[in-house]
């Protein structure tokens, strides 16, 4: 088995700011990223303390996202450049890991 080394990034964001959007064409149609998936969370809440969740009751367009994609180090450098002025400060967070093949 071989294995490739590579960078794990995680993105918070909330669905309500469009960011998601604008985040996916650039992962997708810029940078052509391996791979990316994006969850949606049920509850949570960043700096602020503000909770963002859902109920039955009331369907909230402001849940939590997490965008995740991997890549080479080195691409992965470049692409956060180009994120960094899209996304927050204090919302990416990433890692090295290893890529089995």
């Amino acid at each position: 088995m071989s294995t490739l080394e590579v960078t794990f990034v995680r993105i918070y964001v909330t669905e309500g700011k469009a960011k998601k959007e604008q985040i996916l064409e650039c992962l997708h149609d810029q940078e052509k990223v391996r791979g990316v998936t994006v969850f949606r969370g049920v509850a949570g809440f960043g700096q602020s303390g503000h909770m963002h969740s859902s109920s039955l009751l009331a369907t909230s367009m402001d849940l939590p996202l997490v965008v995740e994609f991997f890549d080479e180090p080195q691409r992965v450098a470049a692409i956060l450049k180009h994120l960094r002025g899209r996304v927050k400060p204090g919302h990416i967070v990433s890692w090295n890991a290893t890529l089995y093949l």
